[in-house]
């Protein structure tokens, strides 16, 4: 290997090799029938992990919602009730922090700023509509962020139930978008 550094033949570097020790067929089979890793509830400490106990989220999170259903599919009507304004003042920064952490992954800003959410409102019954729409209808991610908003806002403590509503009226246009928004992707 690498004879041309040393200015050898590769015959030459052939013969230098050492020769490995041949292993019998037997011991191949013995060698390959090695058991996996038993996986404990207490992992083994290996000189980074420091905590002494597992992290556990705190109980007022709503982890269940991540396994909720799918966000409204075309002809299903979100079952939210009369909008109880005292609720929904609220929740609504509640749920605004939220969908902050919800990014299309096409633009480095995320979708609140990018001003495709039109309305949240909350019923007396502590479930939530957001009315947001997508920067095209053709939007790669047009699946992708609608569950990931109910998903996050079904999640805020307190909520119930958490329905998305895509709608294409008024269009969206650039100049929705917040300040910083534009400032991020050099539209001033």
């Amino acid at each position: 290997m690498f004879s041309f550094l040393t200015k050898k033949k590769d015959t030459e570097v052939a013969e230098e090799k050492p020769e490995l020790p041949q292993r019998s067929s037997t011991e191949a089979a013995v060698t390959a029938q090695v058991n996996p890793p038993v996986l404990t509830d207490s992992p083994a400490n290996n000189g980074w992990d420091t905590i002494d106990t597992p992290f556990h989220p705190p109980e007022a999170w709503n982890t269940e919602s991540l396994t909720a259903p799918k966000p409204v599919q075309e002809g299903e009507v979100p079952q939210v009730g009369p909008v109880d304004p005292v609720k929904t003042a609220e929740f609504q920064q509640k749920i605004i922090d939220v969908i902050k952490t919800v990014y299309d992954p096409e633009i480095p800003v995320d979708i609140y700023e990018l001003g495709l959410i039109y309305e949240i409102v909350v019923d007396a019954e502590n479930r939530a509509l957001v009315r947001m729409t997508l920067t095209s209808p053709a939007c790669p991610s047009a699946q992708q962020i609608p569950q990931e908003v109910r998903y996050k806002v079904k999640a805020v403590p307190g909520i119930t139930e958490a329905w998305v509503e895509i709608v294409w009226e008024p269009t969206w246009t650039k100049d929705r978008m917040s300040e910083t928004a534009k400032l991020t992707l050099g539209f001033f």
